[in-house]
C-alpha cells in the first residue's frame, strides 16, 4: 500500500512538472524556459525536476510520449490494435491520426521551437520523424496482400506518410472548417481507395 501511494505521488509530481513545462514552453519558448522556472511553476524543488527528468530534453520526451499514448498511433501502426481486415486497420489509422493531430498542435510547436534552439532536441525530432516513417512502412508492409494492382509497398508507405501528415489535418480542419469527424471519415475513405484492391474494400 505504501509503495502504491509513493508511486501515485511520484506520478502526480511528474505530471505537474510536465504540465508546468508545457505551459512555459508555449509562453516563453523552449530556450527561454529554465528548469528553475519550471520548478517554480510546478511548485516543486529544482532538485526534484532534475531527479525526475534529468534535463529539459527529458521533459520534452515525456511530453511527446504522453502525446503518443493518448493517440495510440504507435499501437495502430505496428498492428497491436489493428483489426484482422485491412479496411478496419485503415479506419483505426484514420482515427488515431485524427487524435494525434487534434491533441498535437502544441506539442509540434514546442518541438519545432526546441529544435531551432537545441541541436540535440533537433536530432531527437529528426529521429522521431524517421521513426514515424518506419512505422508507416511497417504498416504498409502489413497490407501488402491487399494492395491494389501495380502498387508496391514503398509507394503505399509514401501515400500513407503524405496523407497522414499534420499539414493535411491543419489545412482541412483548422483552415477550411471541416469537423474532426469529417476529416477522419475522409481520410479513411481516401486511404482505402488509394491503397486497397476492390475486393479488399468490399466492392
Amino acid at each position: 500500500m505504501k509503495s502504491t501511494l509513493r508511486q501515485r505521488q511520484a506520478q502526480a509530481t511528474a505530471s505537474m512538472i510536465v504540465t508546468a513545462a508545457k505551459d512555459l514552453f508555449l509562453e516563453r519558448g523552449y530556450s527561454g524556459t529554465t528548469i528553475e522556472a519550471i520548478a517554480e511553476r510546478a511548485g516543486v524543488a529544482v532538485s526534484t525536476v532534475y531527479a525526475v527528468f534529468g534535463s529539459k530534453r527529458g521533459i520534452l520526451r515525456a511530453i511527446r510520449t504522453a502525446w503518443h499514448e493518448r493517440s495510440h498511433i504507435r499501437d495502430v501502426t505496428v498492428g497491436g490494435l489493428g483489426g484482422s481486415q485491412p479496411e478496419e486497420r485503415l479506419e483505426q489509422l484514420a482515427q488515431s491520426t485524427r487524435r494525434q493531430w487534434e491533441t498535437g498542435a502544441e506539442v509540434i510547436a514546442i518541438y519545432q521551437g526546441a529544435a531551432a534552439a537545441d541541436p540535440e532536441a533537433a536530432a531527437e525530432l529528426s529521429q522521431a520523424l524517421e521513426g514515424r516513417r518506419k512505422a508507416m512502412e511497417t504498416f504498409a508492409f502489413s497490407l501488402e496482400p491487399h494492395l491494389r494492382p501495380g502498387l508496391d509497398v514503398a509507394r503505399a508507405a509514401a501515400i500513407l506518410q503524405a496523407l497522414c501528415m499534420a499539414e493535411v489535418y491543419h489545412e482541412l480542419v483548422r483552415r477550411s472548417g471541416w469537423s474532426a469527424e469529417d476529416y477522419q471519415a475522409w481520410l479513411a475513405q481516401v486511404l482505402k481507395c488509394e491503397l486497397l484492391r476492390p475486393e479488399s474494400r468490399g466492392e
